[in-house]
C-alpha cells in the first residue's frame, strides 16, 4: 500500500491558547508533502512531526484570515536559511501575493529560490493542482471572506505483477510495463495470456477532504461523498449554534451531519474555539450523530 497520511500540525482557532497551535496540516502522499494552511508555529510543528522540509513544494491556503496564513513569512524565511533551491508554490484566494509581497521583499530579500503564487476562484469547484500522484480540487465554502476547502484525490496505481505467473510464462522484462497497464501477453507461440492471470489490481485510490472555516453548508455533501477521511471544522458546541451562525462557523453536531450525509468513512473535527478546555464535549456531540469521529490534536498522524 502506498503512503497516504494526514499530519495535524495545529487545530486551534483564531485566539491563541497553550493547548493548540493555529490551523495547519500536511498530507504525505507517496513521500511528497502538501501543506494545507499555515498558521503561526507551523514550522516548529513540522520539526516536531519529523517531516522533511525539502519534500514540501506546495502550500494550499483556504482563506486569508491570519490564523490560517500568519506562519508563511517565517516558513519561507527558514527555507531560505536552509539553502532551498526548489520553487515553492502557494495556492490561495486572490490577495495573498499582494499582502505577502512587501513582507518577502523586506524580510526575505535575496532568497535562493522562487515563491510562486497561484490564485483561485472560490465560487465553483476547480482543479488547482495535479501531478502523477494526486489531483487537488477546491471545495467552495461559506465564510466571512472568500474561502475554499480542498479535495485530495489519489490517482490509481498500475496493476501489481504476479511474479510467479510472469516467471511461469517467461514474460520478457520489456513487456512488464504494458502488462501493468492492462495489456494481455502474447507468447512467442501465439497464445494469449489474459492480464487477469498475470496481475492483481492495485489498492483503490484514496480521497481526503479538508473543510476549513465555514457555516454549516449542506451543498458540499455531493462533492465529498464517500471520501476516506474528512476534516471538518467544529469550532463550537451546539449550545453555541447562534454564535456559530453569526461568525460563519460550524458546530460539532453540524460537522457530523455533513459526514453522515456524505457517507464518509471517518471524520476528524478541529479548529476548536479557545473557550473549550476539554474538547470531549465536541467529540461527544459529533459521535452521537457520526460514531466514526475523532478529535484533531497536534502531531496526530492518520493513515488513509
Amino acid at each position: 500500500m502506498e503512503k497516504f497520511e494526514l499530519h495535524i500540525l495545529g487545530c486551534g482557532s483564531a485566539l491563541p491558547t497553550t493547548r493548540h497551535f493555529s490551523t495547519s496540516q500536511v498530507v504525505n502522499l507517496r513521500e511528497k508533502l502538501y501543506m494545507i494552511d499555515c498558521g503561526e508555529g507551523t514550522q516548529l510543528q513540522l520539526r516536531k512531526s519529523r517531516l522533511k522540509f525539502s519534500r514540501l513544494n506546495h502550500i494550499f491556503i483556504s482563506h486569508l484570515h491570519g490564523d490560517h496564513c500568519f506562519g508563511l513569512p517565517g516558513l519561507i524565511s527558514t527555507f531560505g536559511l536552509l539553502g532551498r533551491t526548489a520553487d515553492l508554490h502557494i495556492y490561495s484566494p486572490k490577495g495573498l501575493q499582494e499582502i505577502m509581497g512587501p513582507m518577502l521583499s523586506f524580510f526575505c530579500n535575496g532568497l535562493s529560490y522562487q515563491v510562486i503564487f497561484h490564485e483561485f476562484e472560490t465560487k465553483q469547484p476547480s482543479v488547482i493542482y495535479e501531478d502523477r500522484s494526486v489531483t487537488v480540487t477546491t471545495i467552495p465554502l461559506k465564510h466571512r471572506i472568500p474561502c475554499c476547502g480542498f479535495l485530495f484525490e489519489e490517482k490509481a496505481l498500475p496493476n501489481h505483477i504476479i511474479r510467479e505467473m510472469v516467471d511461469f510464462y517467461q514474460v520478457p522484462v520489456y513487456e512488464l510495463n504494458r502488462i501493468k497497464n492492462g495489456a494481455d501477453y502474447v507468447t512467442p507461440g501465439g497464445e494469449v495470456i489474459p492480464n487477469s492471470r498475470l496481475t492483481r489490481p492495485s489498492d483503490p485510490p484514496k480521497k481526503y477532504a479538508y473543510c476549513s472555516d465555514t457555516i454549516y453548508k449542506k451543498g458540499i455533501v455531493e462533492q465529498i461523498a464517500g471520501v476516506d477521511l474528512l476534516f471538518h471544522e467544529a469550532t463550537f458546541a451546539q449550545s453555541e449554534a447562534a454564535r456559530a451562525k453569526e461568525t460563519y462557523h460550524t458546530t460539532a453536531e453540524q460537522a457530523a451531519l455533513i459526514a453522515r450525509d456524505a457517507k464518509v468513512k471517518k471524520l476528524i473535527i478541529g479548529h476548536f474555539s479557545a473557550r473549550y478546555e476539554d474538547e470531549n464535549i465536541l467529540l461527544k456531540e459529533a459521535s452521537a450523530v457520526f460514531p466514526e469521529t475523532i478529535l484533531a490534536k497536534e502531531t496526530l498522524c492518520v493513515s488513509l
